[in-house]
């Protein structure tokens, strides 16, 4: 496949593509301040700021959208650039962003500025710089006026950071319209890397490890701190939780997970690579197992179903053992089975301590098949702009709004053109969060180029 736009024609229809004097990159990076600027800190949200933020550029622009809050303040909004045929394409964002403690800041939180060539402030990164590449190609493919193959959908959602259940998964339930005849989405989840090598890799993602959420709650008599008993609440807590620390989940490897390794294998330095290459055999190799887990603890993670203690609670006083106490744990599980079968796995592990489980909250596993246009559209297009590059298939550990849409058949994929260099900074729900603003330019046009190629015929 080769592109339909030429690499030079598309930077002078960039160029052309103009609102009061500034090109298109000019006007995405000021988009992208003033979206920074907005206070969509997820809790408690606010993401009608958001809407209204969008909103008034819709208007501007002369395009019809839709908005709707699923809570007062939690809103959502979408618009619809009509075309072809042929399935619809989502362009699909979340406004809001995690807290910041800006004691450990050295700019505001909210900053938006630029600073020594980088975009500044919470959501640089996660995702209103992405978000932002999403309106401006968005707004490219209405302000050209070409003929589109199929429906592209601008959508933006509120609390994706807190489980996305009042945005897409609110949406589907009440706004099922907006998926209707849609067959592709791109999401957050993937990006692009410079590596140690110069060498330019871009991350597709294509499925994610499955979130499960639990309460291990325990029930014993109460007592006297000064008179403890044979067991309590506490104790038997601490012993189902000491379980789990002694037999870890033992590793596996799924097909998505052993592409991604074999891919990474050619990069690697000789240490590693002949594991990767063969990560089937390598993780029989306790010695291999424990260097991973030290050395490279996200791939660890992408080999085994995990859990992390991340909470827990039991007396209110110092010297009363209390009758009850609780921990939490998030676990990921790999998509290769259900949730429900890994809580009753997990239930059966720690039976003999009378603990009992709760399910917070489970998603279902679905992975998204890569032979599709826009899969190979993002190969075809990225390699030729950014010659030598190479497209990876990849597994998340974390999780995004796109379990919502592949569970209902929508095949959705992570894709980020932006760049990030070996070893470069870039703060995702940590510290100054930022992004380089060449980068952020460059991937205005890469992106644009990447839906050009699957929206015309």
């Amino acid at each position: 496949m080769k592109l339909i736009l030429p690499l030079c024609s598309l930077i002078l229809l960039l160029v052309s593509a103009t609102a009061n004097g500034q090109s298109l990159e000019d006007e995405a990076v000021n988009w992208l301040q003033e979206y920074i600027q907005i206070d969509t800190i997820n809790p408690p949200g606010n993401e009608t700021r958001a809407v209204d933020f969008l909103a008034s550029i819709f208007e501007a622009e002369g395009i019809e959208y839709e908005t709707a809050e699923s809570a007062p303040g939690r809103g959502n909004i979408w618009a619809r650039l009509e075309g072809g045929d042929e399935p619809g394409l989502i362009l699909l964002q979340h406004s809001d962003v995690v807290p910041a403690n800006e004691e450990f800041w050295t700019i505001p939180v909210l900053s938006g500025a630029i600073r020594d060539g980088y975009v500044l402030g919470r959501g640089a990164q996660d995702m209103k710089g992405l978000g932002t590449l999403h309106l401006a190609t968005f707004l490219a493919l209405h302000r050209s006026g070409v003929e589109l193959n199929r429906d592209v959908v601008f959508l933006a959602t509120a609390d994706e950071e807190a489980g996305g259940f009042y945005g897409v998964g609110w949406l589907i339930e009440n706004r099922p319209e907006i998926f209707e005849d849609i067959g592709i989405l791109l999401n957050e989840g993937g990006g692009g890397s410079l590596t140690q090598r110069a060498e330019v890799v871009f991350n597709v993602e294509v499925t994610q490890k499955v979130p499960v959420w639990l309460r291990l709650t325990s029930i014993d008599t109460p007592g006297h701190g000064s008179s403890p008993r044979p067991t309590s609440a506490v104790t038997r807590i601490v012993q189902a939780l000491n379980t789990l620390l002694e037999n870890p989940f033992p590793p596996r490897i799924i097909g998505p997970v052993n592409d991604y390794f074999a891919a990474l294998s050619v990069d690697m330095p000789e240490e590693w690579s002949s594991s990767y290459a063969n990560i089937d055999e390598a993780i029989r190799d306790p010695a291999f197992i424990e260097r991973l887990h030290s050395a490279r603890p996200s791939h660890n993670s992408l080999i085994r179903d995990t859990c992390s203690m991340t909470r827990m609670s039991g007396s209110t006083k110092i010297n009363v053992v209390p009758p009850t106490a609780w921990a939490e744990l998030d676990c990921r599980i790999l998509p290769d089975k259900p949730a429900e079968q890994f809580i009753s796995e997990l239930d059966e592990l720690i039976a003999h301590t009378e603990v009992e489980i709760r399910t917070i909250m489970a998603f279902t596993p679905a992975i998204s098949e890569t032979n599709t246009r826009l899969f190979r559209a993002i190969e075809t297009v990225t390699q030729e702009l950014h010659p030598g590059s190479r497209v990876l298939p990849s597994v998340s550990t974390g999780f995004t709004d796109s379990h919502f849409t592949r569970d209902l058949g929508i095949i959705s994929y992570g894709f980020n053109p932006i760049i990030t260099r070996f070893g470069e900074h870039t703060g995702v729900h940590g510290n100054d969060e930022q992004v380089s603003e060449e980068a952020f330019r460059r991937a205005v046009g890469d992106f644009y180029a990447v839906i050009r190629n699957v929206v015309l015929n």
